[in-house]
């Protein structure tokens, strides 16, 4: 059995490459994931899980994280990723993902509803939002990346 993660930042990049595997690298490089192995986790923040905006996680590392992500090779289009959490203080957190062919705005704006809603459906009080979000105009195979990286 995994640990409870007790700690998470919100990480949001984007990158170009050559296929589109090599463009995700790129954006997970550029967002401070790319040197572990990530762990895709669905969207509950740990009670008592600490924001540290500076951590720092081991190269090779299994990380669980809970992402939004999105690849495209038509150049000109806009794409964007974001991430949110939202928090009550002595409660689980919601995380909400959301990528798509849009702008940076519009990506915030869905993810931000999104976790209203969860919170609703969950009948908890709403008591913080952070968000995390990257637009990338797409050059030839283009990846914009958000995410919420769980740690120990």
């Amino acid at each position: 059995m995994l640990p409870l993660p007790k700690k998470y930042f919100l990480t949001a990049a984007s990158s170009e490459g050559n296929t589109s595997l090599t463009a995700f690298d790129g954006a997970l490089l550029n967002a401070r994931v790319g040197n572990t192995n990530l762990l895709r986790v669905s969207s509950i923040l740990p009670p008592g899980c600490e924001f540290d905006p500076e951590l720092k996680i081991p190269s090779g590392s299994l990380l669980p994280i809970a992402y939004g992500s999105i690849t495209s090779s038509e150049p000109g289009v806009i794409i964007s990723a974001a991430v949110a959490v939202g928090i009550k203080k002595d409660s689980f957190g919601v995380i909400m993902e959301f990528s798509g062919k849009c702008s940076k705005k519009e990506a915030e704006e869905k993810v931000v509803k999104m976790v209203e809603e969860a919170f609703a459906m969950r009948n908890l009080e709403l008591e913080e939002v952070k968000v995390a979000a990257c637009e990338h105009t797409v050059e030839n195979i283009g990846c914009a990346f958000a995410a919420v990286p769980l740690w120990y």
